[in-house]
């Protein structure tokens, strides 16, 4: 349960690391902490929030699942938000658990679109699959 407290803690921190989003010289330098909190629990559940002078924010949720098992795993639920050096909003959301990070927001790109031609010969090989030789399994 340790560890768990202590991963929470750690991943609060990285989080809420901006330094490579503020720019030195300026107001961004300048920039204050205008809303701060945090809760963890002993149970190894977490929660924080920011928000800076300059509109960066942040929040994220934290909980043990499965905490009395054999296979415990932290769920992280948050999000981000700021504006890009270009000048563009940038929010982002995500959830951390056992199945990875996974980010959702505009600026995260996307794969073109699987042209027709090649989604049509990918229908036709799920829908007739190759025989089993029953010699072999």
């Amino acid at each position: 349960m340790k560890f768990f407290i202590i991963l929470a803690v750690a991943l609060v921190s990285a989080h809420a690391d901006v330094s490579h989003i503020v720019k030195s010289g300026g107001d961004e330098a300048s920039a204050s902490v205008v809303r701060s909190g945090y809760d963890i629990s002993p149970e190894g559940a977490f929660q924080y929030e920011y928000e800076t002078s300059n509109g960066i924010s942040g929040q994220a949720d934290g909980v043990v699942k499965n905490g009395n098992s054999d296979n415990p795993a932290l769920e992280i639920k948050g999000g981000v938000r700021y504006t890009a050096p270009d000048g563009s909003p940038i929010d982002l959301s995500y959830i951390a658990n056992e199945n990875g990070y996974q980010p959702q927001g505009s600026h995260i790109p996307v794969p073109p679109p699987i042209p027709e031609a090649i989604q049509r010969s990918l229908d036709y090989i799920a829908a007739h699959p190759p025989p089993v030789d029953r010699k072999f399994v």
